[in-house]
């Protein structure tokens, strides 16, 4: 058997470690820091003896006092459902306009309409409803389908070019260029009187040769002068709000092969009071008729 050392200047013996002629001192723990770490030890025991905590092989233990988070939280939801009924009630019972003129219903669906429109639409529209190339911005004033609180109701509810609902809203440009229509330099002859419709057209001479073209493909849908036509859907050409963007090429794009926006029909996925508070919301947003 080793002899232990005793360090000379402390008279405490070494447990034995040497780094370096370094040796360490054999202090016992202070006592302060033994009782706490034995009430911990009697602590997790009287945990995993009280509250679910030991994982099976298709379950776990569930404790004495049989306490559930997720049980508690279930009744937490259920209470909030229970204290919103009465409210969502009301608002499948009354009419749009009749919601807005009712402060605590109101009050009630701009709450849920932004929650909702924050879970289901700020993933293509963007969280403050600014839009994206491709995803309409709903804070302005123009509107694909209309902006009233009925049209912006169908819109919601039914969608658009989706395979949902037989009543999504449906509309389809010609591929002018891909389906035969216009050769590629007329595409950017009537892209130059699109842009000179809103005062952009850097070559005047091509956006004369395009009007004509414009006047006998393009009116139809939106109209002289290019204003939009919201019953087909077709969007205002004569100002610098643009879905896809402004700039020539991308104009040239739109005209050579189309575009074709999908929007799923959440009358399908969501409650009719949830549909309801959505359109509210998104008519407060700032661009409503």
């Amino acid at each position: 058997m080793a002899e232990r050392h005793v360090d000379q200047l402390s008279g405490i013996e070494t447990t034995g470690h040497e780094w370096d002629g370094i040796r360490e001192l054999d202090n016992p723990l202070p006592r302060w820091w033994l009782w706490i770490f034995y009430a911990c030890v009697v602590w997790s025991i009287g945990y995993y003896v009280a509250y679910p905590a030991i994982p099976l092989v298709s379950g776990y233990t569930k404790g004495m006092l049989g306490y559930s988070s997720r049980a508690k939280v279930q009744k937490e939801v259920a209470k909030a459902k229970e204290a919103q009924s009465e409210y969502l009630s009301a608002i499948e019972a009354a009419s749009l306009e009749e919601i807005r003129t009712k402060p605590e219903l109101l009050e009630f669906a701009m709450a849920g309409g932004k929650s909702a429109f924050n879970v289901n639409c700020s993933q293509c529209h963007g969280s403050g409803a600014q839009g994206a190339p491709g995803y309409p911005n709903l804070n302005d004033d123009e509107w694909l389908w209309g902006g009233s609180l009925e049209a912006i109701h169908t819109t919601i509810t039914h969608g658009v070019r989706n395979t949902q609902s037989d009543d999504a809203r449906v509309s389809q440009m010609p591929a002018f260029v891909k389906d035969g229509i216009f050769s590629r330099e007329q595409a950017g002859q009537v892209a130059e009187y699109v842009l000179s419709l809103s005062g952009n057209a850097t070559d005047q001479a091509a956006a004369a040769e395009g009007k004509q073209m414009f006047e006998d493909n393009c009116v139809a849908c939106h109209g002289e002068g290019g204003v939009g036509m919201t019953e087909l859907g077709a969007p205002p050409l004569n100002n610098n709000i643009w879905l896809y963007g402004g700039e020539k090429e991308t104009i040239v794009e739109s005209i050579s092969n189309s575009r074709g926006g999908v929007m799923p029909a959440w009358g399908k996925i969501l409650d009719a009071p949830t549909v309801k508070q959505l359109t509210i919301y998104v008519h407060s947003l700032g661009g409503g008729q």
